[in-house]
């Protein structure tokens, strides 16, 4: 299949192209966004989940797991230690892969991998990057899960971890 690419906006972030293919006679025109690839962590202590209470434009803040992004050259393991250690100051004895995921399918190239660590000791406070607004919550995962439950946790990362380790938990 061939396939043509335009730039249409190059931005931080994120870059946003024109595709052109055609398929089985049919001329194809859609816009996608490229983005690099994200992690995420389920941080758990025993029955507590660790979370970050973040600021996301514009929503304003809300409480979700650590994530962010895979840097150029970085493996998605490599990441998920880094960001975990940034954004809550833990390290983690276990790190196992629970996941990957597209988040907007159809129209963003961005994969995320969600694990899950364990065996978590406190070894420093968080190092923010400049512009992150984050404080760093505890609750018991079952508390959590009915969160998600209610509709007070809407980030598709946070949500497909949390569900994904609790299915597997009941194999």
């Amino acid at each position: 299949m061939n396939i043509k690419k335009k730039l249409k906006f190059k931005g931080k972030n994120i870059d946003v192209l024109d595709f052109e293919t055609n398929r089985v006679r049919i001329k194809i025109k859609h816009e996608m966004v490229e983005q690099g690839n994200a992690v995420a962590v389920l941080a758990l202590e025993k029955d507590d989940i660790i979370l970050v209470k973040e600021f996301r434009f514009p929503m304003g803040y809300v409480l979700e797991i650590p994530a962010g992004n895979v840097d150029k050259g970085e493996t998605p393991l490599k990441a998920i230690k880094r960001e975990l250690l940034e954004e809550t100051g833990y390290k983690a004895g276990k790190i196992k892969h629970l996941m990957k995921f597209y988040p907007k399918l159809g129209y963003n190239t961005q994969i995320i991998d969600c694990y899950v660590a364990t065996d978590l000791i406190k070894i420093t406070e968080p190092n923010l990057e400049e512009g992150e607004l984050l404080s760093v919550k505890k609750m018991k995962f079952k508390k959590f899960l009915k969160m998600i439950k209610d509709g007070k946790i809407m980030g598709s990362y946070t949500i497909c971890a949390a569900l994904t380790y609790e299915l597997q938990k009941t194999d």
